[in-house]
């Protein structure tokens, strides 16, 4: 994993044509912009992990995720940070 310091303003460029901006931080959180190339999908990573836990409870393969367009997704593991850098 690649961790980068960024400020209000500055972007993050990623091989396909994804553009990170930074809008800014306070408390609550960072404010990240996305652009992406149509047909490009996004997804919010605590979203799939939900969606991954309620098909396991509902019987689908333990991890995958099934989108509303049929498709099935398996999301790589979500690294832990320590509570130092929290």
């Amino acid at each position: 994993m690649l961790i980068l310091s960024r400020t209000a303003g500055e972007s993050i460029l990623i091989d396909g044509g994804i553009r990170l901006v930074i809008f800014g931080s306070d408390r609550r959180g960072v404010r990240v912009g996305i652009e992406a190339p149509a047909g490009t999908r996004i997804l919010r990573g605590e979203l799939v992990a939900q969606i991954a836990e309620e098909n396991v409870r509902a019987g689908a393969v333990p991890g995958s995720v099934t989108l509303p367009d049929g498709r099935t997704l398996t999301p790589p593991p979500i690294p832990s940070v320590p509570a130092s850098r929290v």
